[in-house]
């Protein structure tokens, strides 16, 4: 649904104070150590949570709750209300058993308001996610405690909050988690006039389960057959809402680390159940041997399964992985799997070679590039959100500018892309591709990068800038400069320093010579 999506923290990490726009391409920017890669780690959790990807959709949520409290939240009224609900809004639109047994064809797209009793136990199912929540995070970040996301110096702990604002509505929904000490708690707002659309086959399957109950002669609204089937509607709701109340959080996403030239070579010697042992999935005793972070975990896990069938993504007209390979890498990357072990070798062919060679002899760029065309290749397409830390890594400026062509081609096919940078060349390519949307499609075709160009409002760049009182760092967003045509950083005060610095020079050798 339309909505721009903002998250707000505060004492999280490094972080005093920051609230950024997640928007189709975003761009974290600034000095290291001031959060960049902390609020990239908090998006791919946030995602990876809400999209269900670590196994914590709704549904999967609420069967975790033992059957005698399922039965024991629903009241009375709320029972009584979701059949009524279900016979007046289901029951006779469009045939809705005839078309779903017989043909299999969906409904058409129809909304229903769902009443208020049945949003009090729908707002429990959000709301309780608190220690989950908090799990997941601690294994992304890779840390025992969740006291570990709390800024040093904060007294009040730490706090995101997930706001999602709409077109012409002046009051945004809000979400809120708090960190403090050992505790997560989850405030989830789940308001009056939410709607549902009952197009969904999971959804559609369980309904048709609840109305052959209610049509059952022997029906009892007391059963604890009927107790259960009400919560399987009331959990599935819960599920179809997401995508309304935390908006492209409900996206899978993909993180591609920081020194993948590094785990690239390294990955051969990393197993699965490695891997397993090494995420921090729930508490641990202590061990000698240091944790991977989830990120890490996650990344080594991808690339171990990245071919596998189950996996395989429908090919876009636009082949993004061939053609960072065409004009960037000029050469093919490559994986297949060991006869004897089964386990992932990646391998690079330059253009015109007839034989490969093992990735660990290729350059550092396509170690560096070659995870990304794997997940285009095999994991990531429109609808995916792909996290990609410090793309400049090992590359030529010249193939730091095609790189954010390229990621900008991503984002016009309908992938989200967030990045975290210390890049002028990234920043300046950005901005040359924000300030072609501001020319006649015909123009365009005459500029060197053609037709790709991107609006305004589907970029953000966020600067992370360091603070001492209180200490951490505070971000801002910062706009394209219409005089200069730039996003405004701090690398300005770089070059001017490194200028001055040699005019200096070169007036001292001067005077040295005259002497």
């Amino acid at each position: 649904s339309n909505g721009s999506l903002e998250l707000e923290v505060a004492d999280f990490g490094p972080i005093s104070e920051a609230d950024i726009e997640l928007r189709p391409l975003t761009v974290f920017v600034g000095p290291s150590n001031t959060g960049k890669s902390w609020m990239a780690i908090l998006s791919y959790a946030l995602h990876r949570y809400f999209s269900g990807g670590g196994g914590l959709s709704g549904r999967q949520r609420s069967t975790r709750l033992p059957r005698k409290q399922l039965n024991e939240r629903l009241s009375n009224e709320q029972v009584e209300t979701l059949i009524t609900w279900a016979k007046e809004e289901f029951r006779d639109r469009n045939n809705l058993l005839d078309l779903f047994e017989d043909s299999k064809i969906i409904p058409d797209e129809k909304s229903a308001v769902i009443p208020r009793p049945i949003l009090e136990p729908i707002q429990s199912i959000f709301t309780a996610q608190g220690s989950l929540l908090g799990r997941e995070l601690r294994r992304c970040f890779g840390i025992d405690r969740v006291d570990g996301l709390i800024r040093k110096a904060s007294k009040t702990g730490a706090h995101v909050a997930i706001r999602r604002r709409f077109l012409g509505d002046s009051s945004p929904l809000e979400h809120r988690l708090a960190i403090k000490s050992q505790k997560v708690s989850f405030m989830a707002t789940v308001p009056e006039g939410t709607e549902i659309q009952e197009n969904f086959h999971g959804f559609v399957d369980e309904l048709i389960h609840f109305l052959h109950l209610i049509d059952d002669p022997d029906f009892d609204k007391d059963d604890s057959k009927m107790r259960l089937s009400c919560w399987r509607i009331i959990r599935t709701i819960a599920d179809l809402i997401v995508p309304h109340l935390f908006g492209s959080l409900y996206l899978p996403a993909f993180y591609l680390p920081a020194d993948r030239t590094g785990v690239m070579h390294a990955h051969s010697v990393v197993v699965s159940a490695l891997i397993e042992s090494a995420t921090m999935t729930g508490i641990r005793p202590a061990a000698r041997t240091p944790m991977l972070s989830g990120v890490l975990a996650d990344f080594l896990e991808q690339l171990i399964e990245i071919d596998r069938p189950q996996f395989r993504i429908r090919k876009s007209r636009n082949d993004h992985a061939s053609r960072i390979e065409d004009v960037i890498l000029g050469g093919s990357v490559r994986v297949d799997r060991a006869t004897t072990t089964g386990y992932p070798r990646f391998t690079y062919q330059p253009e015109g070679w007839k034989d490969d060679l093992p990735l660990m002899n290729a350059s550092s760029m396509v170690s560096e590039l070659a995870p990304v065309v794997l997940y285009l290749r095999h994991r990531v397409g429109p609808g995916n959100v792909l996290i990609v830390e410090e793309p400049e890594s090992h590359l030529h400026p010249g193939m730091q500018v095609e790189f954010i062509h390229q990621l900008a081609t991503l984002v016009q096919s309908g992938i989200r892309v967030i990045i975290t940078t210390h890049s002028e060349w990234v920043l300046e390519e950005l901005a040359n591709t924000v300030r072609r949307s501001q020319l006649p499609v015909s123009e365009r075709k005459k500029t060197d990068r053609g037709e790709i160009a991107l609006r305004p409002d589907q970029v953000g760049a966020w600067l992370f800038k360091k603070k001492n009182r209180p200490k951490g760092s505070v971000v801002e967003e910062v706009k394209l400069d219409d005089e200069t045509g730039l996003y405004p950083t701090d690398y300005d005060e770089v070059s001017e320093s490194l200028y001055n610095e040699s005019v200096n020079i070169f007036n001292r050798i001067q005077d040295s010579k005259d002497e």
